[in-house]
């Protein structure tokens, strides 16, 4: 795989995770392409929240921002295990989607990686909104990785 990195573009890789089994499963995938192509690996994690929520339940908030802070934290200390470049961005809105998308656009991200469920309300019949969002958004390639 390695000769075919350079032809793929896969020198920026924006791995979007919620901590879901669907994020693990991309995760693995996006660890291991990096490795293969000596990619840098930004990985994004995003709290989804709005302003009425943020004001009747902000301790609920707060602990959401910790625990994809402590997750974010993981996968980069998986990735420089690996000998990987690293970079995790964390963000809090609504619309997830938006904030993948943009950060795909400010980083020049040569593909994003993702599952193709997370924890987003009721899930999908075949794939989660959020993903399904980022494909049709998206300004580069889209890996969706089942599990």
């Amino acid at each position: 795989m390695k000769g075919s990195c350079s032809v793929m573009g896969f020198g920026r890789l924006l791995l979007a995770t919620d901590g879901s089994e669907s994020a693990d499963a991309a995760i693995k995938e996006a660890l291991n392409i990096a490795k293969v192509c000596s990619s840098r690996l930004y990985v994004i994690s995003v709290v989804e929240v709005n302003p009425e929520y943020e004001a009747l339940a902000p301790q609920i908030v707060e602990k959401a921002e910790a625990e994809t802070n402590e997750h974010l934290k993981s996968v980069k200390k998986r990735a420089e295990k690996k000998g990987i470049s690293c970079e995790i961005i964390a963000h809090q809105g609504e619309e997830p989607y938006r904030f993948i998308v943009d950060e795909a656009s400010r980083l020049k991200a040569d593909m994003i990686v993702m599952g193709s469920h997370g924890r987003t309300g009721i899930k999908r019949l075949m794939m989660g909104s959020v993903t399904s969002r980022v494909i049709g958004h998206a300004p580069c390639k889209v890996m969706v990785v089942p599990f």
